[in-house]
C-alpha cells in the first residue's frame, strides 16, 4: 500500500516485514529515529522480536554476532563515529562468515563534529568483507533492507544497506510497502549452516595461522565475487513478486548520443537527475550512472554502462585525506583496463552534509570542458576561507 512515511519508519517496517529474531540497538544521530520506531513497533505487539538495548555500538555488532551464529535473524544500525565503535566487530562479523543485515545512516565522520550527512562512515570500513548497497531514495531502501536478508542468508555475509542521512532517514517520501504476503513468499525463513548447537558441539572463529590464513581470505574474497550475480538475480526475484526493482549492481539513465557520464551513489543521484531535467537540451545531456553496489564492485558490470563515454564525472560524498575520492580513485582503476576509457573526472561534493543545488549538474559538465580541469576537486569548498597554505 502507497503512504506517506519518513524513511526512518519506512526501514523499521521494512525490518518488521522480515521478521527478524533480534534487534540490537543502540541510537546515534541520524539513525536514531530507526531503531525508536523498530522500538515502538515491538511495544505496540506489531513486531515480535528479542529488542536488545546495548550501552553502545560495539556491543549491538557483538549482540547481532552472537544471535545469528546461534541461528537467528538478526538485524541492527547505525552511522558514523558508531560504525567506527564496531568496526573491529563488523571485521569479524565478515570475517566469520556470519549472515545478518545493518542499515548505516550515513554521516560524516569527526573531528571536527559534523551530524550531518556524507558517506565518510561506510567508506572507512570499505574492506571489512560486507556486501554493501546504496539506496537513492527511500523506496530503495526499503526494497533493498528486505532483499539484504535474503542476500546475507544465501550469500553467508552480512550487508549493510546505505542510506544518507537526514536526507533520506528523516524525509517523508510516497512510499509501496509490500504486504508481509509478498515478503513471507520472497524471504525464507531463517537458516544458517554455519550455526552453532550445543547439541553438536563446535568452534566458530578458531585460530588460523599462516598456514591458512590466505586461503580463508581468499575464500571471503570470492565469495564477494559470487554475490555480484546473486544481487541481480534477488533483485529479479523480488521484482517478480511485488512488481519493483531496486537497481540490481547499478542503473543506467542514458541520454541519446550522450558522450558524457556522471556516476554516483546515494541520494545526490537525484540531484543530478533533477538538474539534467532543468537544463533540457542544453549544453548535451549526461548518461546518469547509479551504482548501488559499492562491495562487491561491479567492474564488468560498470565497464559495460561507460561503453562509448568520452568522459565520466565521478560523485565522491567522502575524500581519502592524502590521495582524493574513494569511489573515483576505485572507478579509475577499474576502467583502466578498457581499450577505450572515458576520462575520469572525480568531484568531491556535499562533504559535511552541504547542500548540492540542482544547477552542479550543468557547473559540473561546463567544468570538464575546459582544458584546465581538475582530475580531482572538492568542488564545493571555498578555497578563500582557508589560509593560503591549505589551499
Amino acid at each position: 500500500m502507497r503512504e506517506a512515511l519518513e524513511g526512518s519508519l519506512a526501514i523499521a517496517r521494512a525490518v518488521t516485514l522480515a521478521r527478524p529474531d533480534v534487534v540490537a540497538a543502540y541510537p546515534i544521530t541520524p539513525q536514531t529515529h530507526i531503531v525508536e520506531n523498530i522500538s515502538k513497533l515491538v511495544a505496540d505487539g506489531d513486531l515480535h522480536t528479542e529488542f536488545v538495548s546495548v550501552e553502545s555500538e560495539f556491543s549491538a555488532a557483538s549482540v547481532v554476532l552472537g544471535a545469528a551464529a546461534a541461528g537467528a535473524r538478526a538485524y541492527t544500525a547505525s552511522a558514523s563515529q558508531g560504525i567506527l565503535l564496531m568496526s573491529e566487530v563488523m571485521f569479524n562479523i565478515a570475517g566469520l562468515r556470519v549472515p545478518l543485515v545493518m542499515t548505516i545512516a550515513n554521516r560524516s565522520v569527526g573531528a571536527p563534529l559534523n551530524i550531518w550527512n556524507d558517506q565518510s562512515d561506510t567508506m572507512a570500513v570499505r574492506d571489512a568483507g560486507w556486501i554493501q548497497l546504496h539506496c537513492s531514495t527511500n523506496q530503495e531502501a526499503v526494497d533493498t533492507t528486505i532483499q539484504a536478508f535474503r542476500l546475507a542468508q544465501e550469500t553467508e555475509l552480512p550487508v549493510a544497506v546505505n542510506m544518507d542521512g537526514f536526507v533520506l532517514t528523516h524525509t517523508m517520501e510516497a512510499i509501496d510497502m509490500p504486504s508481509q504476503e509478498q515478503v513471507d513468499a520472497f524471504l525464507p525463513p531463517f537458516e544458517f549452516a554455519g550455526a552453532l548447537d550445543p547439541a553438536n558441539p563446535r568452534s566458530l572463529g578458531t585460530l588460523v595461522d599462516p598456514d591458512w590464513f590466505a586461503e580463508v581470505r581468499h575464500s571471503h574474497h570470492a565469495a564477494l565475487g559470487k554475490a555480484l550475480e546473486r544481487i541481480e538475480q534477488i533483485d529479479a526475484e523480488y521484482a517478480r513478486i511485488t512488481g519493483r526493482a531496486a537497481g540490481g549492481l547499478l542503473a543506467v539513465a542514458d541520454a541519446p548520443g550522450a558522450k558524457v557520464g556522471i556516476l554516483a551513489m546515494g541520494s545526490v543521484v537525484g540531484t543530478m537527475l533533477a538538474g539534467r531535467e532543468d537544463l533540457g537540451a542544453e549544453a548535451g545531456q549526461a548518461r546518469i550512472i547509479r551504482l548501488r553496489a559499492f562491495r562487491p564492485f561491479p567492474a564488468r558490470a560498470l565497464r559495460a554502462a561507460v561503453e562509448g563515454l568520452e568522459k565520466l564525472v565521478v560523485i565522491d560524498r567522502a575524500i581519502s585525506p592524502g590521495l582524493g575520492g574513494v569511489l573515483g580513485t576505485e572507478v579509475s582503476a577499474v576502467l583502466s583496463t578498457m581499450e577505450r576509457a572515458p576520462k575520469v573526472y572525480n568531484f568531491a561534493l556535499g562533504l559535511g552534509g552541504r547542500d548540492i543545488p540542482e544547477t552542479r549538474y550543468a557547473e559540473m559538465l561546463a567544468l570538464i570542458e575546459r582544458p584546465d580541469a581538475p582530475r580531482f576537486a572538492v568542488l564545493d569548498a571555498d578555497l578563500e576561507k582557508l589560509p593560503p597554505e591549505d589551499r
